[in-house]
């Protein structure tokens, strides 16, 4: 039995993964259990839940894999230094003492994390410690868990040590690289930048200027060809460096990005003007032109007839919807923690391939489990919670489950559901997830203002039948991860009045647009989870019961938090968000809990989060 443990962390998004003898076990993000937002440190806890999952030890690993190589990286920062001389003392000097203490010497670091995970076994880690590349680790994720046996494998993000975008060829076993973009050339960070431009948290808002997109008009896609980005017909590209500041200080960019389009950056949380709707347009066309030249040219040198992508750009689903509707690909697969969580997948199963010559196996269906990886916890713990708070709860027949939760939901109750393994990955996938009803025209404001309390202008996604999904979307291909983007077909769209017409920016957010208007954004589209009974049986079972009563075989789908917290992982911080928020009905499996029969605020007890995994 060969145990393999996959380690993402310090930088962003850490993570930890188990393989054993080539197949994943366990996976879970470190956010989710220290409730701090994309947490970098250590990913302690998760490596915990890992070694309980698989039932063994630290001293029962194999080996322990981390998801990049720290030298190349300290190589790529001096380079980088020296290179900007001397701008940038500062900020060099800030991060010298980061290095020298810990990240330069990963090793040491790591042994000894692991060993105090118990210590009643110091001494005790007999695995050794290796180190793969960063996009090596983001291919090997995208490539061995899809169901193909042999493709071509893009990954695209911000920088790793020295790649920012890579090809890759997969064939069995076999992970060959094919050529490379290197730092500062990078889109990842070029889309960053338009992120902290338009006033949103890199490595965390990029999603919001992807929503944001379809409110504006590509005003400066010539300005940004013409300025910044030099992009050749076959895809590879290069940055104008005059204009960015992430090579030697704190800031994406500087004053001469702020003459070339009219200010200075927009202050976060500050309203949001056409200015930035347009800035968000523009840079999301440009983008998805970068990701089309990249895949033609690879498609071209592969003749392959599967795509794989990963990469923190391949969670850019409005491109990967583009990508899809060009056709070069028969099938694409998109590893669904595609930004550095998902490094620890692909870390793992390197290692499991290359230091274990173990054959690979492919299946008709990706081996992620559908994604549903992370911790799950049992009815007895749950009730004995619920019981704790003096939360009133209704046990259900399952039977009986589907159907109530069904009607709640065609009432325009708002549900929270909280069921099986904990999702990996950015996406609520039907494991903790809040639900709704996607032919409200108020839902999405609802859920947006009163439920997760963010912006308006988010967009919500459908969750759909597998086997319906053509009646209502545009897509011919599965999307299990909520990973593309497609259109709304023709025939559900209704027709806007002269007045809706007349509307601009953010005046529009509220027109419904298709007869499924809570989960249509603005230009039509709609980022798409098709629901599959193999992979989440229960949330398949309430999809089928809310189709029954209503015809309609979609429901809202969006992740279990609120705006600035990680998705929920234990009954606790599910409980907790329920009674903070409009969410009218609570679902722990067969528990039911209504909002209208509870009493007692959550904040006022001294429980602690103590529970055993199923």
């Amino acid at each position: 039995m060969v145990n393999i443990l996959g380690i993402s962390a310090f930088y962003h998004d850490s993570a930890a993964c188990l393989v054993r003898d080539g197949e994943i076990l366990a996976a879970a993000q470190e956010e989710r259990f220290t409730r701090k937002k994309h947490d970098a440190g250590f990913p302690r806890r998760s490596i915990e839940y890992c070694l309980k999952s698989g039932g063994i030890q630290v001293e029962d690993l194999s080996f322990v894999v981390f998801y990049d190589k720290p030298l190349l990286k300290f190589d790529r920062l001096l380079r980088t230094y020296l290179a900007f001389a001397p701008r940038g003392l500062n900020s060099f000097l800030a991060s010298m003492p980061l290095w020298l203490g810990g990240k330069l010497f990963l090793k040491r670091t790591l042994r000894k994390e692991l060993l105090a995970l118990d210590s009643s076994r110091v001494g005790k880690l007999k695995a050794p410690i290796l180190f793969t590349e960063h996009h090596e680790s983001h291919a090997a994720s995208a490539f061995y868990p899809s169901p193909f046996e042999s493709a071509a494998v893009l990954c695209v993000d911000g920088v790793g040590e020295w790649a920012t975008t890579s090809a890759w060829i997969g064939d069995r076993e076999n992970l060959t690289p094919l050529w490379e973009i290197a730092f500062p050339h990078s889109i990842g960070l070029l889309y960053s930048a338009f992120t902290y431009y338009t006033g949103f948290k890199v490595n965390s808002g990029e999603y919001k200027v992807m929503g944001l997109a379809p409110y504006g008009e590509p005003r400066y896609v010539q300005a940004i060809y013409d300025h910044l980005l030099d992009i050749k017909a076959d895809g590879s590209f290069r940055l104008n460096m005059d204009y960015f500041d992430f090579c030697t200080g704190d800031r994406m960019t500087n004053k001469k990005f702020d003459a070339l389009f009219g200010g200075p950056p927009r202050t976060p949380e500050s309203t949001l003007t056409q200015r930035e709707m347009d800035l968000a347009r523009s840079i999301q066309d440009v983008t998805e032109e970068v990701m089309l030249r990249l895949v033609r040219t690879l498609h071209k040198e592969t003749g392959k007839s599967n795509l794989c992508l990963a990469g923190g750009v391949a969670l850019n689903c409005v491109a990967n919807g583009r990508i899809a509707r060009e056709g070069l690909f028969h099938n694409i697969w998109i590893q669904p923690a595609a930004g550095d969580a998902g490094g620890a997948v692909g870390a793992a199963l390197r290692a499991a391939h290359l230091m274990t010559g173990r054959p690979r196996s492919c299946a008709a269906t990706d081996s992620m489990r559908g994604s549903f990886l992370g911790p799950r916890f049992g009815s007895r713990e749950v009730e004995q919670f619920l019981n704790a708070m003096d939360a009133p709860f209704q046990r259900m027949a399952l039977d009986e489950l589907y159907p109530a939760i069904a009607r709640f939901l065609a009432e325009g109750k708002i549900v929270g559901w909280f069921s099986g393994r904990m999702e990996f990955g950015p996406r609520a996938l039907g494991g903790r997830s809040i639900l709704g009803d996607p032919r409200n025209p108020k839902m999405q404001s609802i859920m947006n203002l009163k439920i997760k309390y963010r912006e308006s202008f988010r967009p919500f996604a459908p969750a759909v039948l597998s086997d319906r999904v053509h009646d209502y979307f545009d897509l011919s291909m599965e999307s299990p991860y909520m990973l593309l983007v497609a259109p709304v077909r023709a025939e559900r769209r209704l027709p806007l009045t002269p007045e809706q017409k007349a509307l601009w920016g953010i005046e529009r957010v509220n027109t419904p647009r298709s007869d499924i208007p809570a989960v249509t954004h603005i230009d039509y589209s709609a980022r798409i989870q098709t629901v599959h009974s193999e992979t989440n049986p229960g949330f398949y079972k309430l999809l089928k019961a809310f189709e029954a009563l209503t015809g309609c075989g979609v429901l809202v789908n969006t992740s279990f938090n609120v705006r600035g917290e990680p998705i929920v992982c234990t009954p606790e911080q599910a409980y907790r968000c329920f009674m903070r928020t409009e969410i009218d009905v609570l679902v722990f499996e067969d528990l039911v809990l209504e909002k209208a029969a509870q009493s007692q605020a959550p904040d006022k007890t001294d429980w602690r989060e103590e529970f055993t995994l199923d």
